[in-house]
């Protein structure tokens, strides 16, 4: 979900986190890519050399997926407090019944 699909309310938890993959997933990708660039050149990388190379994309990806991150940059509404969710979720549907009912021009789907 995203403001892509124009939601009327995007709330984040605080252990919420922002990203397609985890931190690790995209250094173990963007590793692989390295190890294969190196292959062609006839080159090794060592396991210390492999870390190294990780380390600061795992801090950046961790980061930059934080929900304090993207609250920050007003991609969302806010971070509400995971007890409050079913108080914030009541005043969003209540806010959503008093706006208007746009009306649908697209045809009939059939399957």
């Amino acid at each position: 979900c995203g403001r892509a699909y124009s939601p009327r309310f995007l709330w984040m938890w605080p252990s919420a986190r922002i990203s397609v993959m985890g931190a690790e997933q995209a250094a173990s990708v963007l590793l692989t890519v390295k190890l294969d660039q190196l292959a062609r050149e006839n080159k090794t990388m060592t396991a210390e050399e492999q870390a190294e190379f990780k380390r600061p994309i795992l801090e950046e990806y961790n980061a930059k997926s934080d929900a304090v991150y993207s609250s920050g940059r007003l991609w969302d509404d806010g971070i509400i407090a995971p007890a409050d969710t079913r108080n914030v979720l009541g005043l969003c549907l209540s806010v959503c019944d008093n706006a208007p009912v746009e009306e649908m021009k697209f045809g009939v789907f059939r399957m």
